[in-house]
């Protein structure tokens, strides 16, 4: 609990870069199918990236530490794929987002469960979670559907879930005083 305070600022951002990547796709329909990749490949990156950067301020402090960097490495991996191979079919593409958001969502559920005891305003986390996991279930049942919903259930998606964690983060830096004295 001390270090997600102490770095809640680290939240705020993949909230923030959540919901600007939300803005993007919803404002920009039209979006190329390879732009779609790219700009999805530089999203897992950087979500990834932040999760691995807590999880290691996790493990200074022999925090738990583990799901963090499962979740990241996720986010590397994807965003990796995405630009490793930009020929990607929409169906492929779609297969790796929502294999990522499962996995994500699931470590963002153990994440939440591990944390009810220790503050208010877990449900956040949780609630990301089951969204990112609905997410992913929604895109593997109806593959087929056209690449302008896609966009716009990606960017759904990207600002519930960069909002939520905004939410966490702003409540977690009420915290912070507290963990910065611990």
């Amino acid at each position: 609990m001390h270090v997600l305070a102490r770095n809640w600022w680290a939240l705020a951002l993949r909230g923030l870069f959540a919901v600007l990547f939300g803005l993007v796709a919803l404002a920009l329909p039209g979006i190329a199918l390879g732009a779609l990749v790219l700009l999805f490949g530089a999203y897992a990156l950087v979500d990834g990236v932040f999760a691995i950067i807590a999880a290691v301020r996790a493990a200074e402090t022999h925090a738990r530490w583990g799901s963090l960097a499962i979740e990241g490495i996720a986010g590397i991996i994807a965003g990796i794929v995405a630009f490793a191979v930009p020929g990607l079919t929409a169906i492929v593409l779609l297969y790796v987002i929502a294999f990522w958001a499962i996995v994500t969502g699931v470590f963002e559920l153990t994440t939440a469960i591990r944390l009810r005891k220790e503050i208010k305003g877990e449900w956040t986390l949780a609630l990301a979670g089951v969204a990112s996991v609905v997410f992913g279930i929604l895109l593997l049942l109806f593959p087929g559907a056209g690449a302008l919903a896609v966009v716009w259930l990606i960017g759904a998606y990207a600002l519930i879930f960069g909002g939520l964690l905004l939410v966490l983060a702003f409540r977690l830096r009420g915290h912070a005083p507290a963990a910065a004295a611990a």
